[in-house]
């Protein structure tokens, strides 16, 4: 392989020594670096503005899939691989668009990560077929019809800005009982246990402007 700093942009330990030992097993003699939040990813990007980025989006501290992209679109010679987990179908698709991200699953194959490392050095992109059938397959455009309703959306948005239960029932002139079914049903369909999660979920999935989010 051509010496092209590698970046790894993950909080897991594990991750991160793979990763390591795929590249030296695929002959990388380079520099491949560590950073575990994107504060410490943006001070390295301006010296290694051809690095290639290997970032689990879903454990980083990027709010938001724009706030990903803008940083991507100052920096339009570093190759992304996204390795990652629980990533929408929304960000996916949007995501796809770009052709500086490479896309992989924590559950990969070795030889799926090796192509993946192996073309993002060439400035080629790979996506593991499991997602890119995803995205292309009836069953992704099925599933992006039966996400979250539109009132189920409406409430999760109040519950990531930090309403309580009681005060959307209250704007929705409905009973407490009714908007705690909501939440259920809603932290079901999405698969998380917290507020905190199911806020990180509306803010990935594009459900949630970052800006309503901090305000």
């Amino acid at each position: 392989m051509n010496a092209r700093t590698y970046i790894l942009a993950d909080n897991q330990d594990i991750s991160k020594a793979g990763i390591r030992f795929l590249l030296k097993n695929n002959g990388f003699e380079g520099n491949i670096a560590e950073v575990s939040t994107k504060k410490e990813l943006i001070k390295m990007l301006p010296d290694n503005s051809n690095a290639v980025v290997v970032l689990d989006y879903t454990a980083f501290d990027f709010v938001h899939i724009d706030d990903l992209l803008v940083v991507a679109s100052r920096y339009a010679k570093v190759s992304w691989i996204l390795f990652s987990e629980e990533l929408s179908f929304q960000f996916l698709k949007r995501i796809s668009i770009e052709n500086s991200f490479s896309i992989l699953l924590k559950n990969s194959s070795s030889k799926e990560i090796s192509t993946a490392l192996l073309d993002a050095q060439n400035n080629n992109r790979y996506l593991c077929p499991r997602i890119e059938n995803w995205i292309n397959s009836q069953d992704a455009k099925t599933a992006e019809k039966q996400l979250l309703t539109t009132t189920e959306q409406e409430i999760l948005k109040q519950i990531a800005i930090g309403k309580s239960v009681k005060d959307i029932a209250d704007e929705r002139s409905v009973s407490v009982h009714t908007i705690t079914t909501h939440k259920k049903n809603i932290f079901r369909k999405i698969e998380v246990n917290t507020t905190f999660e199911a806020s990180k979920y509306a803010l990935r999935s594009g459900l949630l402007d970052a800006l309503d989010y901090y305000i």
